[in-house]
This record gives C-alpha cells, structure tokens and sequence, in this order.
C-alpha cells in the first residue's frame, strides 16, 4: 500500500448533538437539537506541527475562521462554520496567499456565483486542516432570538474544534493536553464569550486564545472566505432539500427569504413548520390565520 495515499485519508471526523447548553448563565434544554458536523484532516495537521512537540503547539498559533449564512430569512436554520485552512493559506486576501492554489478564486460567499460556490464547498473541505458546521433550526431562533442563536453557533463550533484539536494534539505527543495557541476571527463586529472553564479541563487556557472580531471578514481573510462558503452552501443545501418537500413554496428560488413569492407562498398555503415564528412578518401570518 502506498504510505502517502494512506495518509492522506487520515480523516478524524467530528459530529456532536447539542440537546441542552448554558447561554448567558442560563441552562437551556433546547427546543430541538443543534446539529454540529466537520472533520480533522491529521495529515495537514502534522504537516502544521512537524515537530509534534509542545513548544511548536504554543508557539504557532491556529487560525480559524468563522462566519454565518442564514440570519435574515424567515425560513429554516442559521448555519455557522468555523474553518482551519494550513497556516501558508491563511492571510489577508489581498496578500493573494491563495494564487496558484486550487482556492484562487476563494472570496466572499456573497461576492460568488452559486456555481463558483459549489466549486468551492469541497475543495475547501478537502484542504482545510479542519473544520465544523452547525446548523442552527428555526426553533432554536426563536427560542434564543436570531443573534444569540448565531453567537450560540460560533461558540459552539470554535469550541468544538479547538476540543477536537487539543484531543489529536495529546494524541499526537502521549502527553497531558497541550495549551494550544489559536486566533479565533470572526466576521462582523462581535463574537461570542466562550465556555473557557470548559476549555481549561482541555488543556486550553484562556490566555491562548485571541478573539478578534472582523467587520466584512469574509472578504477580507482566507480563513473567514472559507467559513464563509461552508455556511453558505450547507445552508443552500438544507433549502433545496425544504423545496423538494414543500415545492410549493418556491424555495429554492427565495432560499426562505422575505420575497414578494415567499409572502404570498404564506399568504396561499400557511406557515411551515420550519419557519420563524418569532420573525415579524411569520408572527403577522398567523395572527392572521
């Protein structure tokens, strides 16, 4: 068997169900799970430590990328993604860390073509050191309210992969976990308060991590285009798949935002399941119904 080809699938992948969590000092049972999905690509992270030893966990800090896709509809989840791209391909854009690399054209998700998107979506996958999508349903919106509920999904994905990280990175030395070193970029101009003590029983310690808040991220740093992408097309795929179980609704045209269609799509056969009740124009539908 050839070795390169057998690491190359060195695949740890991560998949968790949130049921119930603390938000804000108050302990949630959710009002359905939150799904969380990725992978650990060990091969690129060894090619990051190639020491494997502590000093290098310490000294050369991860970074990860988060972003969201889905805030403004009123129709179905809000998807956040957090992505590790290998250290030479995470910079500022205009620095072009990414020419002559098969994520050239990586960018702004809003600034794409869905074709270009879909281009991407596995290719970012397939070179990212690691990476982690939630999917935030529309119960849980309404539940927490649309901010907190994207703030509760960078949380939980930056947490989980920086769990998942320091897991492999014991592994990878024998050892008691490492304070691995990470910077945490996330678009917009807020990001969430992690569950540090949590973190510390890892191995991770509070002053490890640089939160950094990144207003238009997405199209200013490779690591957030990545997320960028991973929450934009994995939320695309959840509507497509509310299309063909709700064709009437023209989903896949609007993807559950407020549309003149989507509207009367209500006004015409009623509220879904998965729309936002909490979202004015959702909660004036049935008032009216």
């Amino acid at each position: 068997m050839n070795i390169e080809n057998l690491l190359d699938n060195r695949i740890i992948p991560i998949e968790i169900n949130i049921e119930n969590i603390d938000v804000k000092g108050q302990y949630l049972n959710l009002a359905k799970p939150i799904l969380l999905s990725g992978q650990l690509n060990i091969t690129k992270l060894l090619a990051e430590y190639p020491n494997s030893s502590k000093q290098d966990f310490q000294t050369s800090p991860l970074k990860i990328g988060v972003d969201e896709a889905g805030r403004g509809p009123l129709l179905g989840s809000v998807n956040v993604a957090a992505a590790i791209l290998p250290n030479m391909w995470s910079d500022l854009i205009e620095n072009k860390p990414l020419q002559d690399t098969e994520l050239s054209i990586l960018t702004d998700s809003k600034q794409l073509s869905e074709k270009k998107r879909d281009i991407l979506y596995p290719l970012v996958q397939q070179h990212a050191v690691g990476y982690l999508i939630a999917d935030i349903p529309a119960a849980v919106i309404d539940q927490v309210n649309i901010l907190q509920a994207t703030m509760l999904g960078m949380r939980l994905c930056t947490e989980g992969l920086l769990v998942a990280l320091a897991s492999q990175l014991q592994a990878m030395t024998n050892d008691a976990p490492s304070n691995i070193k990470a910077e945490l970029l996330f678009d917009g101009n807020r990001y969430p308060e992690l569950d540090y003590s949590m973190l510390a029983k890892k191995g991770i310690e509070k002053s490890s991590i640089d939160c950094q808040a990144w207003v238009k991220g997405d199209a200013r740093h490779t690591s957030i285009a990545a997320a960028s992408i991973l929450a934009k097309v994995s939320r695309d795929q959840t509507m497509y798949e509310l299309d063909a179980k709700y064709p009437q609704y023209g989903i896949a045209q609007h993807k559950g935002y407020p549309t003149k269609a989507h509207m009367q799509a209500i006004d015409n056969h009623g509220v879904l399941p998965e729309h936002r009740r909490s979202f004015a124009p959702v909660r004036r539908a049935l008032e009216a119904q």
